[in-house]
């Protein structure tokens, strides 16, 4: 399947604490896009809880984004290194 360019908007504060993520995860925000979006279409919903009732700082929102990070390393989600992930797109990819 050929590939696409998509731009993406966001607050440059954000980008940058994004970035710098991402780089300690040991991937680009290139590849945490495209982790989120393959999951997406996966389970078919958004992987995490989204409301729009609460105004949360950075710092909160951040904090949020640790406690779900644990959960994850400590086994609520199924794992995928690189090659799997890859893997799985190639089986998506073999079926169009």
């Amino acid at each position: 399947m050929p590939q696409v360019s998509m731009t993406v908007r966001m607050d440059s504060q954000l980008k940058t604490i994004f970035e710098a993520l991402c780089s300690e995860f040991g991937m680009s925000v290139n590849t945490a896009i495209n982790v989120f979006a393959r999951t997406v279409v996966q389970r078919r919903c958004i992987p995490f809880e989204i409301r729009a009732d609460e105004k949360k700082t950075v710092a909160e929102r951040m904090a949020a984004f640790r406690n779900m990070r644990e959960w994850a390393e400590n086994g609520n989600t199924p794992e995928l290194g690189l090659d799997e992930i890859n893997d799985e797109i190639n089986k998506v990819r073999s079926k169009k």
